[in-house]
């Protein structure tokens, strides 16, 4: 189950919209726009080799003394397994951060690995003692993926408080299960298994809902924090008559904080997050299930392998060290860090907290840009039962 990404090059590049000798600025007028495309190949055992573009882009829409720096970060990448990933994912602040505007895009044509539900699963694929006649542990999945996330967000008087609606889409097709053919195949995947006890189709699901949003947003930046704290209310609402195969609710429950350790290297600090998702009511498709690097950015979880743990419930928190590595530059800097997750699901009649999934590694940062803070995160981290993986990413983790 180990993960390697491999990043061979990059280059930042600025290009300015405005000229930066006007001190009159306009309404959601763009400036200071910096784009940093990174050619990149990289490897993993779901996908093969993937070759292509992961183009990060920062520009503010007001006054930098009162509007946050937003952030864009793309992937355009396609794999020897003939898949195609792509991806934008925005956090847009207007004028005087008086909006905040979330996308998240995707299109995947792809595969992963799915091992069942619980933080008890196995590597290696065998029968459930507890649901004879069907599998746990490492089981391919093929599948298309398409998500549409967007939410408006709008600030409560000048406070650092945010209320918003989003609508959420995510469509799940074409999905196929297979094993080794050296095993036996009279056993039931665990995909399929919940979804026909749970009435959903095998073949295509629809998860279509409004989430009503609460935030605080009191990071000095969104995309790599060195102070304060950031939190998320979501309680996301799944009608059927907005296409969803079956009517759920589910809660979402996010929070950040950034410690100091030093006035004058404040990039010297303790960050910790705290995450977690439940599924409130109803029922959801298999693929939509709380799972571990499943947040916006797919951070939580270094250690395992995204979808490695999944079920009806979730919690999960990480602590991180985040250090320089120079007595008087920016450009390197390490971390280390451990986490921590739960997964409960009913079906399995496994309960939160039974069973925690440690985790812990270390990283590597290089700034490629001090204005804006754009960085080149490179982890390695190391799970239970022989799972690690190596995460090369833009900007922290979180």
């Amino acid at each position: 189950m180990t993960r390697i990404s491999i990043l061979l090059l990059f280059l930042g590049i600025s290009f300015p919209i405005l000229a930066q000798d006007s001190v009159v600025y306009k309404p959601n007028q763009i400036r200071d726009f910096k784009l940093i495309p990174l050619p990149a190949i990289a490897s993993n055992p779901a996908n093969g080799w993937l070759f292509g573009i992961a183009p990060s882009a920062t520009w503010r829409m007001g006054n930098p003394e009162s509007t946050h720096l937003s952030n864009l970060v793309g992937n355009l990448l396609y794999t020897t397994k003939k898949q195609w990933l792509i991806s934008s994912r925005s956090n847009i602040f207007l004028a005087d951060d008086s909006w905040i505007l979330v996308g998240d895009w995707r299109f995947f044509i792809t595969s992963q690995p799915t091992f069942g539900l619980g933080s008890s699963t196995p590597n290696l694929p065998e029968e459930n003692p507890n649901q004879l006649g069907v599998w746990q542990g490492e089981q391919q999945m093929d599948y298309n993926w398409v998500r549409f996330y967007e939410t408006v967000l709008k600030r409560i008087s000048t406070s650092k408080f945010y209320l918003g609606v989003g609508y959420h889409l995510d469509v799940y097709s074409k999905i196929e299960n297979f094993i080794d053919e050296e095993m036996a195949q009279e056993l039931t995947f665990s995909n399929d298994f919940y979804n026909q006890t749970k009435g959903f189709d095998l073949d295509k699901n629809t998860l279509s809902g409004i989430t009503l949003n609460a935030v605080m947003e009191n990071r000095d930046m969104a995309v790599s924090p060195y102070e304060t704290n950031f939190a998320l209310i979501s309680y996301k609402i799944n009608p059927q008559f907005l296409g969803s195969n079956q009517s759920s609710s589910t809660l979402l429950l996010d929070y950040r904080h950034y410690f100091p350790l030093s006035e004058h290297r404040k990039r010297h600090l303790v960050a910790v997050w705290s995450y977690a998702n439940f599924l409130v009511s109803g029922n959801l498709p298999y693929m939509a299930l709380p799972s571990i690097g499943y947040d916006m950015f797919g951070r939580s979880g270094r250690g395992y392998s995204q979808g490695r743990f999944r079920g009806e419930s979730m919690v999960y928190s990480e602590a991180e060290y985040r250090f320089p590595l120079q007595k008087s530059k920016e450009t390197f800097g390490g971390t280390v860090f451990v986490n921590a997750a739960s997964f409960g699901s009913k079906l399995t009649q496994e309960n939160l907290f039974t069973k925690l999934n440690p985790g812990y590694g270390l990283g590597l940062r290089v700034m490629i840009n001090k204005e804006n803070r754009t960085t080149i995160s490179a982890d390695y981290g190391f799970g239970q039962k022989g799972n690690s993986g190596f995460y090369l990413n833009i900007n922290e983790s979180f």
